[in-house]
């Protein structure tokens, strides 16, 4: 016979790989946005090599890489709380198997929207 889900070691463990995949999401956004922030600055150095134009402004990579490093911190913040919910109500017996993640709809629109303004960026900067 299958145990109730709340006394099934299995259902903690998939919440525990679930909360781990979202720490590494995080940590993955925060490692992207210092190397992008970094990446002006790469730029920078690289247009100062005699012979060069002046360098341009780099203020755009910074924000961004910026930007993209709190996304991270908000994404691991918000796996912590969204982890200590799922296994509260777990050991409750009160969880609900289907429930959208909002935090993956949410994470996955605002990546979108990020994605189609660097496109834009891109397209309009040469």
């Amino acid at each position: 016979m299958d145990k109730p889900a709340e006394q099934d070691p299995r259902v903690y463990f998939a919440a525990e790989r679930t909360f781990l995949a979202w720490i590494r999401t995080g940590l993955g956004l925060m490692g992207v946005g210092f190397a992008v922030s970094r990446f002006g600055l790469f730029l920078r150095e690289f247009r100062a090599a005699p012979g060069q134009a002046p360098a341009a402004s780099t203020a755009h990579s910074v924000v961004a890489g910026v930007a993209l490093v709190v996304l991270g911190v908000v994404v691991n913040i918000a796996a912590v709380i969204s982890h200590i919910r799922t296994t509260r109500r777990l050991a409750a017996g009160t969880w609900q198997p289907g429930k959208v993640s909002g935090l993956a709809v949410t994470l996955a629109l605002l990546l979108a929207v990020v994605g189609a303004a660097m496109a834009i960026y891109l397209l309009l900067v040469k």
